[in-house]
């Protein structure tokens, strides 16, 4: 039998296109999107010392006019509040607020289902292989596609 590569590469777009969909109609529920559930979770991570717009900006890779703009809304959602640093106030730091422990655990709850609906009926063999297969793809495309250097 011959493997389909085109099928396959389709199957995984819509693998990700379906958990997606299924992420953010829950986060619907919340008034989120999945961009600001994700910027959401960054802030979170850095709860105890705050976290300036420009760290969002770099290690996120969102433009600073983009990360403005999400900051503004997840703050008018009542997400996330500002506090000038005391080293330089200029600088502002963000911090979640009480309102996103509960949305931090309806994500957890969502990410939980969508594992068990993803991966219902694998074995602890086959998810390691296919973690090993998905870790090799992404190797692959994390190297500099020589075909286009060459032409």
């Amino acid at each position: 039998m011959t493997v389909d590569i085109g099928e396959m590469l389709y199957d995984s777009r819509c693998i990700s296109i379906q958990i997606n969909a299924r992420g953010s109609r829950a986060l619907m529920e919340e008034g989120l999107t999945d961009v600001q559930a994700r910027v959401l979770v960054y802030i979170m991570a850095h709860s105890e010392q705050g976290v300036s717009l420009t760290d969002i900006h770099r290690d996120m890779s969102f433009s600073m006019a983009a990360a403005s703009g999400l900051i503004k809304r997840l703050r008018e959602k009542g997400y996330v509040r500002v506090v000038p640093c005391r080293l330089d106030e200029r600088k502002k730091l963000l911090y979640a607020t009480e309102k996103c422990a509960g949305v931090r655990a309806a994500m957890d709850a969502m990410l939980r289902h969508i594992r068990e609906s993803l991966y219902r009926g694998f074995t602890e063999e086959e998810l390691s292989e296919l973690n090993r297969l998905q870790k090799k793809m992404l190797r692959n495309l994390g190297e500099p596609d020589k075909s286009n250097l060459e032409g």
